[in-house]
C-alpha cells in the first residue's frame, strides 16, 4: 500500500501553509478561487482522498467543526508559538475528517467577556482554547454553552477541566540542572511569576533544582519579562537586570522569545553570551532573525500536544471514553550554543 498523502505534502507542493490547504479542501473562506482550484488539483495529483480518511475508523464517519480561540496577546508579530500549535491542530483535525477554524479574542473582548462569534453563531461542535485566557472569560464560556472543550498549553484550578500541557515543571528543572552540570552556581530565572500557569510551573522547576543543589531561598534571582496584567512582553530596554554584583553566570528563561530579549539587553550592558553569561530558553521555537545565536532550550512536542487536544475534543463530542483531566506531554533538552561549560575552563 502506498504512503498516505498528508496536508503537509500538498502544502509543500503548492508552496502554502497547511492551514491554507485545510481551508481550501474544507470550503472555508480566506482562500481565493484560483488558489483553491490549484490546491484541489495538486491534492488529486498526489492522490489525496478525503473519503478514505473518513472511512478509516468508522463505517459511518462524521465530520465536526472545531473552533479554536487564541487571545490577541499571544499572536504578536514575533510570538507565534501558539499559531504553530493551531497549524498542527488544523492538519491533524483535517486528517481525521474534521475542520478547525480560529477566532482571535481581542483584549477588549476578553476584558468585557464578549461571546466569541463561533459560539454565538453556533458554528462549533467543540472548542479548543489555546493559551490562558482570564478566569472571568473562561467562566463566561462555560456559562453560555457547554461545548465540549479542551484547553491547550494551560490548565485551570478546575480539576475536572480537560487540558493538554507541556512538562513545564520538569523541563525548567532539567534546564537548570544542565547549567549546574556545566559548572554554573549562580543561576537566575526570567519570567513574570503568575502571569501564566506555565511560567509559574517553570519557575517552580527552577527553584526545585536550586534547592537540590543546596541553594537558599534568598539566592533565587528572578527577572520579570512581561506585564502581569496585559501579558505584553517587555522590550530589551524595559527589562530590569540584577546589579553587576548580583549578576548570575546563567539564566533559565520561560521561553525562547524571552531568552532573545534577555540576550539583547545583556549586550546593551556589554555582556557577552555565552562567554560571560549563559542562557537557556524554552519551546525550541523562535521567529527567524530574532537572535543570532542558537539558544539551548527545552523542545516542546507541539505535534503530540495538538494530537491529544484534537483527539480528546472529538472523543468528548462523540461521548466516547478518553483520558480526561490533565494530560502532560514531555519534551527534550536541546543543546545549542548559548551555554558555556565553565568546568572546561
Amino acid at each position: 500500500m502506498g504512503k498516505s498523502v498528508r496536508l503537509a505534502d500538498i502544502a509543500k507542493k503548492v508552496g502554502v501553509s497547511t492551514v491554507t490547504v485545510s481551508k481550501a479542501l474544507s470550503g472555508q473562506k480566506g482562500v481565493s478561487d484560483a488558489m483553491r482550484d490549484k490546491i484541489m488539483s495538486i491534492a488529486d495529483e498526489l492522490g489525496y482522498h478525503r473519503s478514505e480518511r473518513l472511512h478509516r475508523d468508522s463505517a459511518e464517519p462524521r465530520s465536526y467543526n472545531i473552533g479554536v480561540l487564541i487571545a490577541e496577546k499571544y499572536l504578536g508579530k514575533y510570538d507565534s508559538f501558539y499559531f504553530q500549535l493551531y497549524q498542527q491542530a488544523a492538519e491533524i483535525a483535517m486528517d481525521r475528517g474534521s475542520y478547525i477554524f480560529m477566532e482571535k479574542v481581542m483584549m477588549d473582548d476578553e476584558k468585557n467577556c464578549v461571546t466569541p462569534r463561533l459560539i454565538a453563531d453556533h458554528k462549533a461542535d467543540g472548542l479548543i482554547v489555546i493559551g490562558k485566557l482570564s478566569d472571568e472569560y473562561l467562566n463566561m464560556l462555560e456559562g453560555i454553552k457547554r461545548l465540549p472543550t479542551v484547553y491547550l498549553d494551560f490548565s485551570t484550578k478546575d480539576s475536572e477541566a480537560d487540558a493538554v500541557i507541556s512538562n513545564s515543571y520538569y523541563g525548567s528543572y532539567y534546564l537548570t540542572n544542565h547549567l549546574f552540570n556545566k559548572g554554573h552556581e549562580k543561576i537566575g530565572f526570567v519570567g513574570t511569576i503568575l502571569a501564566t500557569e506555565s511560567i509559574t510551573d517553570r519557575f517552580l522547576g527552577y527553584t526545585k533544582s536550586l534547592m537540590e543543589h543546596g541553594k537558599r531561598a534568598d539566592e533565587v534571582i528572578q527577572v520579570d519579562d512581561r506585564d502581569i496584567n496585559t501579558g505584553e512582553m517587555y522590550s530589551p530596554e524595559e527589562l530590569v537586570l540584577p546589579s553587576r554584583e548580583d549578576m548570575p553566570t546563567g539564566f533559565v528563561c520561560n521561553c525562547d522569545l524571552a531568552a532573545s530579549v534577555l540576550i539583547k539587553r545583556l549586550r546593551m550592558e556589554d555582556y557577552r553570551v555565552p562567554e560571560d553569561i549563559s542562557i537557556c530558553g524554552y519551546d525550541n521555537y523562535l521567529y527567524p532573525g530574532l537572535c543570532d545565536i542558537p539558544i539551548t532550550t527545552y523542545e516542546v512536542n507541539i505535534k503530540e500536544m495538538a494530537k491529544k487536544a484534537v483527539s480528546n475534543v472529538i472523543h468528548k463530542i462523540e461521548k466516547r471514553p478518553y483520558h480526561s483531566g490533565l494530560s502532560v506531554v514531555s519534551g527534550c533538552l536541546i543543546e545549542k550554543e548559548s551555554v558555556r561549560d565553565i568546568k572546561k575552563d
